[in-house]
């Protein structure tokens, strides 16, 4: 039921972990009840009101997708990869879901760089006092990692220790100055992309790297061997291996340092997809859009990231398969997301400038069940946190449109950082707006947040974050139950008009319904507390 109540109220609500159950009966904003139609029922109907679209996306509908998703993974090694035999079955998955509901999908085909793991990595110190560390334990591989094996004394670049650093550490090419070429680099995190870092110590004659935790604050996910991606267009050509800040002090303060830095990776070209749908409207030069990568890491199924925001968009079009809507509304599933947002570049890239200007807005939905979750919505007014990206013109509007939702659904919110850090970067570049919402990954959750939402003190948002647990039962039911039926009245409100977002005006979604203003975020996140989207994307 909607039904508006202040903060304070809202504040007293716990949220439950674990299984919820869906009513029976659906009710209404003017206080009414109907009986919830069937499955066939729903499918069959025009679903063009708030009312009939939000009783048909439901939360058994968005499982079935995720349920075929797990066993997609458990029939092909157990992950969903791009360019893999598991992601290919997963882009046939949703086509068929698509054109049995009307659509006519596009499956748009594009080769990337990949880089596998092979094997175990090592990371030795040769010199002095041998030592052997474990992997998983003090260090890993990072992502996108080129192969190599080297060994050679090691030269710390540019490091700022201690709680509250500001680490710039091999940002700029002038760090390298006096870099003995033939060295390993000693990193730490921090301000820029790891695939900068990389680039640069590559071309100040590194012939390896160890990159450190950035250690600024006393979260796990600053100390901890950094979950990052060097993105798949890292072109550094050496071994980067990262681990723990404990580790980088330790090895920072070693006089005469040498190591041995084995990344047991493969380089390789894959062929893999994104799936396009559409449903063309009355003003076909107004085009909304909606998209959620379909693939997951390599270590598992990725059923919360991301085939909770996949599942979610895929409903969401089968129940909008008979609107007319006013606007043309595209949804996309975005390959090798996990690679570093190569589909949805891939995708934005190729457009031409006016097939861009058509755009009138992108939401993406990337993690939207998280188990431990807090509920979150881009923050592209920037009142929790200062954006690195710029913030297109429009995209406030959309915030405060899920913020609305929420406020609906008596759900209390918070902000999470407009990064560009998932598949929206690309639209940003080209000053397209764009929002979406996030239930978290790695980082832990507070007491404070443990008051509002539920769930465990400590324990990380996605206590399963590209882990071979991220399975179907690493989910939260009422956090996916209330974000798919966010997905689809956002996907339904902008079908109809995006005069908020870019001044086209439009028509009134039908029925009597009124969009409260947003009742404000919870204030528990800010300063680099909530990065919205994926941390192998952060570059900070």
């Amino acid at each position: 039921m909607f039904r508006l109540t202040t903060r304070a109220r809202r504040r007293r609500r716990a949220c439950v972990l674990g299984v919820v159950t869906v009513a029976a009966v659906a009710s209404l904003p003017g206080g009414a009840a109907l009986a919830a139609p069937s499955q066939a029922g729903c499918e069959s109907r025009t679903n063009n009101t708030y009312d009939k679209l939000l009783e048909c996306v439901r939360v058994e509908g968005v499982r079935e997708h995720q349920a075929a998703l797990q066993r997609i993974a458990d029939e092909n090694d157990g992950n969903r990869f791009s360019g893999f035999s598991g992601y290919d079955a997963s882009v046939d998955y949703v086509v068929e879901k698509l054109r049995a509901a009307g659509y006519d999908p596009e499956v748009q085909a594009f080769d990337y760089l990949a880089f596998e793991v092979a094997g175990p990595s090592t990371l030795q110190q040769t010199a002095p006092n041998p030592t052997t560390y474990v992997e998983g334990v003090d260090f890993g591989a990072i992502t996108q990692t080129d192969p190599g094996d080297v060994t050679a004394a090691v030269t710390p670049v540019d490091l700022q220790l201690g709680l509250g650093n500001t680490s710039t550490s091999g940002c700029e090419a002038a760090d390298y100055a006096g870099f003995p070429a033939g060295n390993i680099a000693l990193l730490q995190r921090g301000t820029c992309t790891f695939e900068l870092k990389a680039e640069n110590a590559a071309a100040a004659g590194a012939v390896g790297i160890v990159i450190f935790n950035q250690g600024n604050t006393a979260a796990e996910d600053r100390n901890n061997i950094p979950a990052v991606t060097l993105t798949a267009n890292n072109t550094s050509g050496i071994p980067v291996l990262g681990t723990t800040y404990a580790l980088g002090v330790t090895l920072a303060g070693t006089p005469g340092l040498q190591m041995r830095v084995f990344a047991n990776t493969l380089r390789q070209i894959l062929p893999t997809y994104n799936v396009l749908a559409e449903k063309t409207g009355a003003n076909d030069e107004n085009v909304v859009m909606a998209g959620a990568h379909l693939d997951s890491v390599l270590a598992g199924p990725g059923i919360n990231d991301n085939g909770s925001g996949s599942a979610a968009i895929l409903e969401t079009a089968i129940q909008m398969a008979k609107v007319k809507p006013t606007n043309t509304v595209r949804f996309a599933w975005w390959g090798a997301e996990e690679s570093g947002l190569v589909g949805s570049t891939n995708y934005v890239n190729g457009l031409s400038q006016a097939e861009k200007d058509r755009i009138a807005l992108y939401l993406n939905f990337d993690m939207i069940g998280s188990p431990n979750y807090i509920q979150m919505v881009y923050d592209s007014d920037e009142s929790g946190f200062e954006a690195p990206v710029p913030v297109p013109p429009g995209s406030i509007a959309i915030e405060d449109l899920f913020e609305s939702f929420y406020t609906l659904s008596n759900e209390p919110y918070d902000d999470a950082e407009f990064s560009g850090r998932s598949d929206y970067q690309a639209f940003i570049n080209n000053g397209i707006p764009a929002g979406g919402l996030f239930t978290g990954a790695e980082v832990p959750k507070t007491a404070e947040q443990q008051a509002i939402w539920g769930g465990t003190v400590g324990a990380q948002y996605d206590p399963c974050y590209h882990l071979a647990c991220d399975t179907f039962a690493n989910n939260n039911l009422h956090a996916l139950t209330i974000n798919a039926d966010a997905v689809a009245f956002a996907v339904l409100t902008y079908a109809y008009s995006t005069e908020t977002v870019n001044g086209v005006p439009g028509t009134k979604v039908p029925g009597n319904f009124t969009i409260p203003a947003p009742a404000g975020p919870e204030g528990t996140v800010g300063s680099g507390g909530g990065a919205a989207a994926h941390e192998p994307h952060d570059g900070s």
